[in-house]
């Protein structure tokens, strides 16, 4: 399977949903949709806030104990961005569909076990903000995400952006950070072996990543890294794009 080396989405292709997106990128392909605000049934609204509902289904399978932790980590991730006071009592439902991913992510039973809710995370967030957008849901600010995978080679740390299935099976730690546009981090996600001093390197590569602009005439990046893609300005492109579009008829 060839993987997406660039990221590639496309905005507002589901008819049937209030706003959607597909989003490719690291071997990963996700479909988004966005309904809301809607209804939503006495018993689960809030009296002063919207309800934020998110659903991760799998590429292949039913869904199971790793989708509900996706999905509560991008609940508690997504809420801090949407204006949630604005539509008390209602609801704003993201679901998104899963329809690629990397050859070995369902084949390695260790990499099931061990780390494979993390790799996907960065993917289902774009997936959802750029859904998000398509809706025109009032957000607070944007966000983007980012993984990184701690190689040990001979002694020396490598540190991987945007890791491959095969990375992420021979690293040692595997983290994942969400950034608003603002430079605010949103989501801290780790797993593995790690001292203190390689998450302090790699969370400030993740900020000068996800907030290029902020570190345009800094190098935080270091010689053991290399630079992933610029997802701020990729999301920036897409949506404006989508705006003349939508627009050209003026």
């Amino acid at each position: 399977m060839t993987v997406n080396t660039e990221p590639q989405a496309l905005l507002s292709h589901l008819p049937c949903a209030d706003g959607s997106a597909t989003f490719s990128f690291a071997g990963y392909t996700i479909v988004g949709a966005v309904n809301g605000p809607i209804e939503v049934q006495r018993r689960d609204e809030l009296p002063e806030e919207a309800v934020i509902d998110v659903v991760v289904r799998p590429a292949a399978g039913v869904g199971g104990a790793r989708e509900r932790h996706l999905e509560s980590l991008l609940q508690s991730t997504l809420r801090q961005i949407i204006l949630v006071d604005n539509f008390p009592r209602t609801l704003i439902q993201i679901t998104l569909q899963v329809t690629v991913a990397p050859e070995n992510e369902y084949l390695n039973t260790k990499l099931i076990q061990a780390s494979s809710n993390l790799p996907i995370l960065p993917a289902l967030i774009q997936t959802s903000l750029l859904s998000l957008l398509s809706a025109a849901i009032p957000l607070t600010a944007t966000l983007t995400s980012t993984a990184f995978a701690v190689l040990s080679e001979e002694g020396n740390r490598r540190i991987v952006i945007d890791p491959t299935a095969r990375d992420v099976e021979q690293a040692e730690s595997l983290h994942v950070f969400a950034f608003t546009s603002h430079g605010e981090l949103l989501l801290a996600e780790s797993e593995g072996n790690f001292t203190m001093d390689a998450w302090d390197q790699v969370v400030t590569m993740a900020q000068s990543q996800c907030c290029p602009m902020r570190f345009e005439n800094v190098d935080m990046m270091g010689d053991d890294a290399e630079a992933g893609a610029d997802l701020t300005r990729f999301t920036r492109s897409i949506v404006e794009a989508k705006i003349a579009s939508d627009l050209y008829w003026k």
